[in-house]
C-alpha cells in the first residue's frame, strides 16, 4: 500500500509539472514570445523571423505614443493593409515607458507587417517560419 501511494504521488508530480511546463514535442505546440522594442520613433529591429505558432511583444522603450496596426509605410504615406493568416491589429496605442503588449499567435508561415502611424517609417516586418 505505501508503495502505491509513492507511485500516485510521483505520478501526479509528474502531471503537474508537464502541464507546468507544457507539452513538448508535435507541431503547433511552441506558444513562445520574442520582444520587439519601440524607441521614440522606430523599431528597435526593423524585422524579426519568428516560429509558426509564436506571437511578439511589442515594448515600448520611451514614454512615446505609438499607434500599431497591420500595414507600413510607402512613399511617406501610412498604407493600412489587411494580410491573410495575419493577427489583426487595428489603432493599438502604446503611450507607457515599459507597455507591453502580444501580438498573435502567428499561426501561418509567411511575412507579414506592422506599422505605426504617427511616426513615418516605423515599419516592422514579421516573418512566420
Amino acid at each position: 500500500m505505501k508503495k502505491l501511494l509513492i507511485v500516485l504521488a510521483m505520478l501526479s508530480l509528474f502531471a503537474v509539472l508537464t502541464v507546468a511546463c507544457g507539452s513538448s514535442g508535435g507541431a503547433g505546440s511552441s506558444s513562445s514570445s520574442t520582444a520587439v522594442h519601440m524607441s521614440s520613433t522606430n523599431f528597435a529591429e526593423p524585422s524579426v523571423t519568428i516560429s509558426k505558432g509564436s506571437s511578439i511583444n511589442l515594448i515600448n522603450d520611451t514614454a512615446t505614443t505609438h499607434i500599431i496596426g497591420n500595414g507600413s509605410w510607402k512613399n511617406g504615406s501610412a498604407v493600412p493593409a489587411t494580410e491573410p493568416g495575419a493577427p489583426t491589429v487595428s489603432n493599438l496605442q502604446i503611450s507607457s515607458a515599459g507597455e507591453m503588449h502580444t501580438i498573435g499567435p502567428f499561426n501561418t508561415a509567411g511575412t507579414y507587417h506592422l506599422y505605426c502611424s504617427v511616426h513615418e517609417n516605423m515599419n516592422l516586418t514579421v516573418i512566420v517560419q
